[in-house]
């Protein structure tokens, strides 16, 4: 595949934009999309509305070499990949309007021979009703290659891990896994796995749902040994020297668009079965509520102590530390059912200029004024910080662990 051929990318949000300024930078034409006005523009001046290291560079070489132009409208390309959002409705179901309107949108712009991609986290069977949206446009698809391509990044480590992790690719049938892969294998140097696209789609789900299992487990031991007073960060720290035994470390519950709305997809497909999956979703959102009535609780006390109502300082609003991603925060709903139980809240969050919910203080001004302090993400910057000895600290992420 020539490296001068054009790529299109739906979505420019935490993966999109990653993956549009890579591809840029690696030679391709890249047209971005993102329904969203003012992304488009601040993209188009070689800048970044996101947190992620080192993106800022990539967006800016790739913006001020021509390689890379953003826009709210598709246009014709050799390769469409699709990374739209992919949430759940209010009965937990997966959403793939996103995906399926993206769909429809490329649909004018598409020619034989073209490659059609899906990276969004999808629920299996997403990348046959790609094609079959595309068909109902009135497209004929006997000559376009479908193919599923997770990914499988870390936030804080992605544009490193784009290239240097392995890929899965499954496609809707054995031409389409091979031209995809072939394409992923110019500009990734972990292996590229072959599959078809079903096994990938549920590849995906598979690696988020273990890893909630995990973390559930570990959210789980948190609240029973808080029960029975025993300190769960040296008690993980001690059982963790078995050589076969890796406790994930607990904390205010899961965010994130991956490991918090993934499991659904597969106790959607598969309610009856998916048994230990649910029970470790609903073990982790759990363990946000019992954060909020850890705090109550404790400000109930300090209010029956000293006869007024204390002031609390939550400390993290993103979904895990040193990101700027609030996604399926756990912090948040933290943050909101406080307010709702009419605690007196500030929140110091690092990461986040400005916040439509929260006004955010600095983490001196919350120490301060404070009565009582709460952990609710690990960011680096707070464990350089020293509270204050008299007064409650309630640390739910183990920060000096």
């Amino acid at each position: 595949m020539n490296v001068k051929e054009r790529i299109c990318i739906s979505g420019l949000g935490y993966i999109g934009l990653p993956t549009a300024a890579l591809l840029a930078n690696c030679g391709y034409t890249v047209h971005g999309i993102d329904v969203v006005p003012s992304v488009v523009e601040t993209i188009n001046r070689g800048e970044i509305h996101i947190v992620e290291p080192d993106l800022d560079a990539f967006v800016h070489a790739a913006v001020h070499s021509g390689y890379l132009k953003a826009s709210v409208k598709p246009a014709e390309a050799d390769v469409f990949i699709i990374a739209v959002p992919t949430p759940f409705h209010s009965d937990l179901s997966p959403d793939i309007s996103y995906v399926l309107s993206a769909s429809r949108a490329i649909s004018p712009f598409l020619k034989p021979g073209n490659l059609v991609i899906l990276e969004s986290t999808s629920p299996v069977g997403t990348t046959e009703k790609v094609k079959a949206e595309i068909e109902k446009a009135g497209v004929d698809t006997a000559s376009i290659f479908f193919a599923y391509c997770p990914e499988r990044v870390l936030p804080g480590h992605v544009m490193k891990e784009l290239i240097e992790n392995d890929r899965i690719v499954g496609g809707l049938d054995e031409s389409s896994t091979q031209k995809v892969a072939a394409f992923y294998r110019t500009f990734v140097k972990g292996a590229v796995l072959e599959t078809n696209a079903r096994t990938a789609e549920m590849c995906k789900l598979t690696e988020n749902a273990s890893r909630d299992v995990s973390i559930a487990f570990a959210n789980e031991l948190s609240m029973i040994c808080d029960d029975l007073s025993i300190n769960v960060w040296e008690l993980i720290q001690l059982a963790n020297k078995h050589p076969r035994v890796n406790i994930l470390r607990p904390g205010t519950g899961v965010g994130g668009h991956c490991i918090a709305v993934d499991p659904w997809f597969i106790v959607s497909k598969s309610p009856e079965k998916a048994k230990i999956i649910r029970q470790a979703r609903e073990v982790n959102n759990f363990k946000t509520q019992w954060v909020v009535e850890k705090i109550i609780s404790t400000c109930l006390r300090f209010r029956i102590d000293h006869q007024k109502k204390p002031k609390v300082a939550c400390f993290g609003l993103a979904f895990k530390p040193d990101i700027d991603d609030l996604r399926e925060s756990p912090a948040i709903e933290v943050v909101e059912k406080l307010l709702i139980e009419k605690i007196d809240c500030m929140v110091v969050e690092p990461n986040v200029e400005t916040h439509s919910h929260f006004t955010l203080v600095s983490a001196e001004e919350a120490i301060s004024k404070a009565d009582i302090i709460v952990l609710l993400v690990a960011h680096k910057s707070f464990k350089k910080m020293i509270f204050p000895s008299n007064k409650p600290l309630l640390d739910f992420v183990g920060l000096p662990y």
